[in-house]
């Protein structure tokens, strides 16, 4: 038997969700870059004519920038995941690290929030 076993399963079901939710997050900038094909295509579909997209550049910045936040959740997921298995292994009593890997991971994810909130708003709201 695995010493600790059921640490290091709490350990290894946080990383692989944290994991899911970076490729869901990616998944979702891969939308938002490519989310002004289909408006295109709907929009040539059901009035014959092409659609001016203004919104591609900015589209196509937040979906690389939602994709970077994906693969920066995964990398501090993975850092978190090692430096919690190297303390569950420590015969020692170690100090919290304290919440900040936590805090970051949160902090990806309103940067996200954030994001799509202003891509939306950009969508949604006329030009000034």
């Amino acid at each position: 038997m695995i010493k600790h076993y059921s640490d290091h399963a709490a350990n290894e079901r946080t990383f692989l969700a944290w994991v899911r939710t970076a490729i869901a997050v990616m998944a979702f900038g891969f939308l938002i870059e490519r989310f002004d094909l289909f408006l295109a295509f709907a929009a040539s579909e059901a009035t014959s004519r092409s659609l001016a997209l203004h919104g591609q550049k900015f589209a196509n910045v937040a979906g690389l920038a939602t994709i970077f936040l994906g693969v920066a959740m995964i990398v501090i997921a993975a850092i978190r995941f090692f430096r919690v298995a190297k303390d569950i292994e420590s015969e020692k009593t170690v100090p919290s690290t304290g919440s900040r890997i936590d805090l970051a991971l949160a902090v990806l994810l309103v940067l996200l929030g954030i994001s799509l909130f202003l891509y939306m708003a950009r969508a949604v709201l006329p030009a000034v």
